[in-house]
This record gives structure tokens, sequence and C-alpha cells, in this order.
């Protein structure tokens, strides 16, 4: 039988080192609007999300959002959008990525409380399916589509 990594190779799919923290989440490396920035990879959450204290740090042009953001024990929280943002995950990358922007300090305190580094934002379920990703849980990578 062929490894999973030959099989999707041969499909056009670029490996992609995932990170264990701590806290058993993945943390992945990627560039935001040619910025690189450290990021929870999160299945769960449906779009991809930055820190509003980083939107100089990448250059993020942002309007008020109607959206109301929820997780990790916070909810109701005020967001901003973020649209025409290019992202890098290895050699995938994507043009016009929307991105929310909300306080994040609740997700690095915890993180940080359990010795793990603060991140940038969080990878989210939108990027996962536009990169028609596969997660490989045993070998600490994710696959996505080229």
């Amino acid at each position: 039988m062929s490894s999973l990594k030959k099989f999707l190779r041969k499909k056009n799919y670029s490996q992609i080192p995932l990170k264990l923290t701590q806290t058993d989440h993945f943390e992945i490396s990627a560039k935001i609007n040619g910025v690189s920035g450290r990021f929870i990879l999160d299945t769960g959450a449906s779009n991809t999300c930055i820190g509003i204290d980083k939107i100089d740090q990448f250059a993020l042009a942002s309007e008020v959002s109607e959206i109301k953001a929820a997780g990790a024990g916070a909810t109701d929280m005020e967001t901003l959008i973020s649209t025409k943002n290019k992202i890098e995950i290895g050699n995938w990358k994507k043009k016009k990525l929307k991105i929310v922007l909300f306080d994040l300090v609740h997700v690095n305190q915890a993180l940080t409380a359990h010795n793990t580094l603060p991140v940038d934002g969080i990878i989210g379920a939108d990027v996962l399916k536009k990169a028609k990703a596969v997660i490989d849980y045993n070998k600490c990578c994710v696959y996505l589509k080229k």
C-alpha cells in the first residue's frame, strides 16, 4: 500500500509541517501580506482570524463588522473584517482572503499559562477548505493542494 504522502504528492499536494504545542494544538507558520506569523490550525474555527493588535504588523485594511466572535471561553466579541489579503502557507498561496480581526488576548493567555508561546492568529476552516487540506495527525503535518 502506498503511503499517504506519496499518494497526495501525486495529486499535487504539498506537505506543511505542524508543531504540536503543550496545549495539544497544532501550530503552523504562514505569511499574511508577506509577513510571517505563528498561527493555530483550527478546524473548528469557521474563519481565519488575526489578533486586532496585529493590524499594522500584517498591513491589514479593516472595516467594522456586524459579526460577533465566540470561542475559547469568550463570547459576543466585537470584530473587524479585512478583505483582499494574501496568504502563503508553504508554497500554497491564495489572494483575496477575508480575515476576521478580534481580541485574541484570552487565547494567548490560555497558551502562555501552559508554557506555549502566543500566536498571531488562527487558520480556520475557510482556508482549509480552499486548500482541500488533509491533516495527518500521526505525522504532524497538513497537506494543501497546490
